[in-house]
């Protein structure tokens, strides 16, 4: 499906970073090696190496993520890619100064999987930095989110904190929002937004 998605000359999510993380980038420590999640087209990957950060950007999608390249090159840094699946992904141990989960919409299953994986993954002051729609975007007339039928997909302040328990809570809230990105996202929206640092 992604790959489909993805099969077209125009960056679907357009190719500026997400206004949540361009807000909150500079609490990962600088320079640090960061893992980017599901990360599409490449638009927020590119953006931190722009400020200097090693970035890696991994996703299902071998299509977004040739565009994702093509987009660094344009900017002139350099990023790493990785086609891979959040249900087995390896994240490491104690590999990564930040990680960045924007629109990554899981089943609850593997949702808890990526969650244990995260904590394990950062480094002691590693930080996470979370962007995802709620439950409430079906109420919303904006584009964006998961459908009606993976309702199970939509995230929430609740699972976060319940499941990230062991990183130290910098920002937790639920709101709304105008997201303008490409085509895909627009409008006002019902998010959920999460930054945690693990503890030293």
């Amino acid at each position: 499906m992604w790959n489909e998605r993805y099969n077209e000359a125009e960056y679907v999510f357009g190719t500026e970073p997400n206004d949540f993380l361009k807000a909150q980038f500079a609490r990962i420590p600088a320079g640090g090696r960061v893992l980017c999640l599901a990360e599409g087209e490449g638009r927020n990957a590119v953006f931190l190496a722009e400020q200097g950060y090693q970035a890696t950007a991994m996703d299902l999608s071998e299509v977004g993520l040739n565009k994702a390249i093509k987009l660094a090159i344009e900017r002139g840094v350099d990023i790493t890619t990785q086609v891979a699946d959040l249900a087995d992904y390896q994240f490491g141990m104690g590999q990564w100064d930040g990680i960045v989960s924007i629109w990554a919409h899981l089943p609850p299953k593997i949702r808890q999987y990526v969650h244990a994986q995260i904590v394990l993954a950062l480094k002691p002051n590693g930080v996470l930095i979370v962007e995802a729609y709620t439950e409430d975007q079906l109420e919303m007339d904006a584009i964006g989110g998961p459908p009606d039928a993976q309702k199970e997909r939509f995230s929430s302040l609740n699972n976060l904190q319940t499941e990230l328990t062991e990183l130290v809570q910098i920002i937790g809230t639920e709101k709304q929002r105008v997201i303008s990105e490409g085509k895909r996202h627009q409008g006002l929206s019902a998010v959920v937004q999460f930054v945690g640092r693990k503890a030293l």
